[in-house]
């Protein structure tokens, strides 16, 4: 009788500890898999925002006490998104690429004939396999033809072409940290109402880039 108790008590825990198994998730997936969701969703296109959440947050019962207190209300703001992603960038004659890992954009900063910094942003089209480069174009000394995906849409788009110049150096990668600051405002029902915010990332030489949504344009904070 003590076998069988024992053997039967070695099925079980085997089966519970394979339960268990087979339903975790490591902390670090749950993080990654969190923060990629949620900078996906946070870098916005051209033609929309980020803030999409209403962010409206949710009041707490506090247990009856012997003498009344005020119960601070909530502030239904969005936080700040913060997050590390991988990017590449490329310094122009006149201006930069960058290309965000998260949902696979390009952003092309230039500055128009009023001085103005204009911030544009292009679906990376680039698919392994295709040309990095073409051949037949020949940069002048101490200049680069763009390569992959800002190479494609250097020379398949005049108008950036046109706007960006030569490249002065190589493409980087490397791992940057990302900020996504809502915009928008709360209303006097203390209501998160959503509207355009900003977008900021690290360049490799340690420069914060700032990127408005209400004005498509772009600015180095320091």
């Amino acid at each position: 009788m003590p076998l069988i108790r024992l053997n039967v008590c070695l099925i079980v825990y085997l089966l519970v500890l394979n339960a268990c198994q087979g339903q975790s998730t490591s902390p670090a997936d749950m993080t990654a898999t969190a923060l990629t969701d949620a900078l996906a969703q946070a870098v916005a296109t051209a033609d929309s925002l980020a803030a999409t959440a209403t962010g409206i947050a949710v009041a707490t019962e506090n247990a009856p006490t012997a003498t009344p207190t005020i119960t601070p209300t909530p502030d239904p703001f969005p936080e700040t998104i913060v997050g590390s992603i991988y990017m590449a960038e490329q310094r122009f004659e006149d201006g930069w690429m960058f290309w965000l890992q998260p949902n696979s954009q390009i952003w092309v900063l230039t500055t128009n004939d009023d001085g103005q910094n204009v911030w544009s942003v292009y679906d990376d089209t680039f698919v392994d396999g295709e040309a990095e480069s073409d051949p037949q174009i020949v940069p002048p000394e101490n200049r680069f033809q763009p390569i992959r995906g800002f190479g494609k849409l250097w020379r398949e788009n005049p108008e950036v072409r046109l706007a960006i110049g030569w490249a002065l150096d190589i493409e980087r990668g490397h791992t940057t940290q990302y900020e996504y600051h809502h915009g928008g405002s709360v209303n006097s029902e203390n209501v998160y109402v959503p509207g355009p915010g900003y977008h900021q990332v690290k360049s490799y030489s340690g420069d914060t880039f700032r990127f408005i949504e209400d004005s498509r344009t772009w600015q180095i904070a320091s």
